[in-house]
């Protein structure tokens, strides 16, 4: 019989996290424990063991062949623990801390309107909302859920998709009173080209040119920290941007802002997903009622704010 004193279901949890973030240190920040620990509990666990499961070195990590079948059957184990829990819980609270991550388009158009009835569902739950179009690493910033927008990196992460949106480009009255508005491509390129301050994984705005793609460089006498800022400079007649559809579209509707090229547009989609840390199956009830919340009240299609 084992020792009672041995959480063996805790230290499993530790190695697993370590080979799913590359190492002690992101396993630690992601447990909220030091490396130091961390490390322990793995090398207690392969002494209990009787066997090496990793290959230390400077620079990486590496599963022995004891480790890699130890792993396989471990994530099996935890989801199976996990799934027990569910179901013995089925009736339980979540509760917690919810650390949550946005761009902000969303978070201004859905999340803050929605947060309202997310907290009065769930009365045990703290969140904690952070509004930024940069990509964070969820490790480093303990984050738990984080909305993002556009092609997803290959990564350690799982992803929920919330839906898709359209984009076009838009322009102010105000704006296409000074200078009119392109009805071409190439007279596009005489225009102020708003974009955001930070690298997008697609440079410059793709237009649908007599059946062949064309991209329009962005070219403009400002640039914004994010969607939001960027829609303001635009609605003050600064210049021109392309932007999410449901950014724009409560703007549009009240003459606020025109479409431009709507015809040359090339109707492509734009994902958003919420990411998280979920390998193995297993979510804190939290973070779950968050994501099962997101898919059932968003509709990228009515935006709420």
């Amino acid at each position: 019989m084992a020792s009672t004193d041995i959480n063996r279901s805790g230290e499993l949890e530790v190695f697993v996290r370590v080979i799913e973030t590359g190492g002690f240190s992101a396993a630690a920040r992601s447990l909220e424990l030091s490396p130091s620990a961390v490390s322990k509990l793995v090398s207690r666990l392969e002494q209990r063991l009787g066997t090496r499961l990793l290959q230390r070195s400077t620079r990486q990590l590496q599963l022995t062949q004891e480790g890699c079948a130890f792993y396989e059957r471990g994530l099996r184990v935890l989801a199976d623990l996990n799934e027990a829990e569910r179901c013995a819980s089925a009736h339980a609270a979540p509760r917690g801390r919810l650390r949550v991550n946005a761009n902000v388009p969303f978070g201004q158009h859905f999340l803050l309107p929605l947060l309202p009835e997310f907290l009065d569902r769930h009365r045990q739950v703290e969140v904690d909302l952070v509004l930024t179009d940069e990509v964070i690493d969820l490790l480093e910033q303990r984050t738990d859920v984080a909305v993002r927008a556009g092609p997803l990196k290959n990564s350690s992460l799982v992803a929920r998709r919330l839906g898709a949106t359209r984009m076009m480009i838009v322009a102010a009255p105000a704006y296409a009173a000074r200078h009119g508005l392109p009805d071409s491509a190439d007279a596009l390129l005489a225009h102020n080209r708003l974009d955001i301050g930070h690298p997008r994984t697609q440079a410059g705005w793709p237009l649908a040119v007599d059946g062949t793609r064309q991209v329009v460089p962005t070219q403009g006498n400002a640039r914004a920290s994010d969607g939001e800022a960027l829609r303001r400079l635009v609605l003050g007649g600064v210049g021109l941007a392309r932007l999410a559809a449901f950014q724009v579209q409560a703007d549009v509707a009240a003459g606020r802002l025109l479409p431009v090229l709507e015809s040359a547009n090339p109707g492509d989609l734009e994902e958003v997903h919420a990411v998280f840390q979920g390998q193995g199956g297993y979510l804190p009830l939290r973070v779950r009622a968050l994501l099962d919340f997101l898919v059932e009240r968003v509709d990228l299609g009515k935006p709420l704010g």
